[in-house]
């Protein structure tokens, strides 16, 4: 490709963004910080990164779900880096596992709400894909300063030992490890699981501590003696087997998972893998700096697939949504992409790029269905603005036409993969699978947007409502104050659509480099086709 001043720019300020999220991630990783990464390695314990990293196969790719969790949330309690949990996707002993390990440098492993929200992200990974899942469990429990926002509702803590019994029930393999507390309703966790495993001196297990023993019932008795390894290797039975120190029950971790017999496959097509013919690199080059201005999402597919061949689908209509097959690292999959170029249809029709328009949207309809019919797995690269309004669009039955490329892609029963590229706004990322539809994995370029509208539209309808509240109360309305009142919207607004914010709440599962997009797509096929599809697909009423 062809380069000049606009590209380099390009290429630059997206680098930049690239390096701004490795320095938080690096940030992250610490946990809760270097001075008690210290304190926890001279207990003689390995931290939960370490842990996962000695457990886990080198040299295999791996990914971090969740690791922007709890970002910038929970200030006035000290924050809660990572959500205060550790949840990596790898391979041990060439099997496919996603593990969750409690880091206890942060809050001694406390359960924070978005704690929970992201356990429960892991179990449905393991759920939705059928494969193992491995906790290292280091936890003081339920955070109880937030016990009411963690303890009793549907999407709580109560909702991890549901699916204990859940994944127990469809033979998908759970292993716990005890290596640190384990303490009131947190220690059903690990006896839930197939096997535990506990370290002698650092793990204890109990309903209740030793204080609260003391307290209930008035006995007196240490924790090692309540709950220890010996105590539950060799008088309770509750756990299966005593390791001496952390390596030695990570290893046995190993011997137990290498075990495991082979597993049914979905049989999602894959050949030899080959790399894009053209330089991946230049991606970043291609994604404008200014997320107004157009561009050809053929270019960016071309530099995501192997050999950077493409077989678009109806290439001549409904042109702001490209759809095509390809490969990603030997899988097939079948492409729905916004387009975010100004096209002028065979009709004269102006039609802007980034919006779906009725063409556009019963073209995805058609391509999604047939997907289904061939087993072929979906991703889905969002920069979409929303559905196209106005009357022409009304009349020409767009909500019908929306409605149908929703309940096709809600419906299908081949996995489904979003990358969110740039935009995803409104019913723009219902339509292009956005997290309420069940993505199998969704991550964010740096160059994220998500919400409701645009910042620009949204916070002139924000001032619109304070204007009319503040005259409400006989308040003056100055072009000075007006400007202080928008300058505030909008970058209130602005903060809640960057990537970051969305990553915290886990609206998706990663921020990621683009050149990392290939990676997160192939091992997540590779998880889905641990699951074969027992459901006939039926798109709705809706296609009829």
């Amino acid at each position: 490709m062809s380069q000049n001043i606009e590209f380099n720019k390009n290429e630059d300020h997206l680098k930049l963004m690239v390096t701004d999220i490795r320095k938080k991630l690096e940030t992250i990783g610490e946990g809760g910080g270097l001075k008690k990464i210290e304190k926890h390695h001279a207990k003689g314990k390995m931290t939960a990164r370490e842990r996962i990293a000695f457990l886990l196969d080198k040299g295999r790719d791996q990914i971090e779900i969740g690791a922007f969790a709890g970002y910038e949330m929970y200030a006035e309690h000290g924050g809660c880096p990572a959500g205060g949990v550790v949840v990596i996707m790898g391979y041990l002993k060439g099997k496919l596992c996603i593990v969750v390990a409690n880091d206890a440098t942060v809050k001694a492993g406390a359960w924070f709400p978005i704690t929970g929200k992201k356990n429960l992200r892991a179990q449905e990974i393991a759920m939705e894909n059928r494969i193992p899942i491995i906790y290292l469990v280091d936890s003081a429990g339920v955070y109880l300063p937030m016990q009411d926002e963690i303890f009793p509702d549907k999407e709580h803590f109560g909702r991890i030992f549901r699916n204990n019994a859940i994944l127990s029930s469809e033979g998908i393999t759970q292993i716990s490890a005890i290596m640190g507390s384990c303490v009131a309703g947190g220690a059903y966790l690990p006896i839930m699981s197939d096997e535990a495993l506990i370290v002698d001196k650092t793990g204890s297990i109990f309903l209740a501590g030793s204080y609260l023993v003391k307290a209930a019932i008035g006995e007196n008795i240490d924790n090692e003696t309540l709950g220890g390894a010996t105590t539950h290797c060799e008088i309770s039975g509750v756990t299966d087997y005593k390791s001496k120190d952390d390596k030695d029950c990570l290893s046995s971790i190993k011997n137990i998972v290498d075990k495991i017999g082979d597993f049914d496959k979905a049989g999602f097509s894959r050949i030899e893998p080959a790399k894009p013919s053209k330089n991946e690199e230049e991606i970043y080059g291609i994604l404008p700096r200014d997320r107004a201005k157009p561009y050809k999402m053929l270019d960016i597919i071309e530099r995501l697939v192997d050999n950077s061949d493409f077989e678009e689908y109806k290439a001549g209509y409904g042109q702001t949504i490209v759809t095509g097959y390809a490969r990603i690292d030997g899988w097939a999959v079948g492409i729905v992409a916004n387009n975010r170029e100004l096209i002028k249809t065979k009709t004269g029709e102006m039609q802007f790029g980034g919006v779906i328009y009725s063409d556009s949207a019963d073209k995805s309809s058609r391509f999604i269905a047939n997907c289904n019919q061939k087993k072929i797995p979906l991703v889905f690269l969002q920069d979409v603005t929303g559905f196209m309004v106005g009357s022409r669009s009304e009349h020409g039955g767009i909500i019908k036409d929306g409605a149908k490329m929703v309940s096709t892609m809600a419906n299908s029963v081949v996995p489904k993969f979003t990358i969110v590229i740039g935009n995803s706004y409104g019913a723009g990322n219902y339509a292009m699978c956005g997290k309420a539809y069940d993505p199998r994995l969704i991550v964010a370029w740096p160059t994220a947007n998500l919400a409701v509208m645009g910042g620009t539209q949204a916070a002139k309808v924000l001032l619109q409502i304070e204007k009319a509240s503040l005259k409400g109360k006989g308040e003056e309305i100055t072009p000075e104050v007006e400007k202080e009142i928008l300058d505030r919207i909008t970058a209130s607004y602005e903060k809640q659509t960057k990537p970051e914010y969305a990553a915290a709440r886990l609206w998706t599962d990663a921020i990621i480099d683009p050149l990392d997009t290939r990676t997160w797509i192939s091992m997540g096929i590779d998880a889905a086709n641990h699951a074969p599809i027992k459901k006939a697909y039926n798109p709705g009423v809706i296609q009829a």
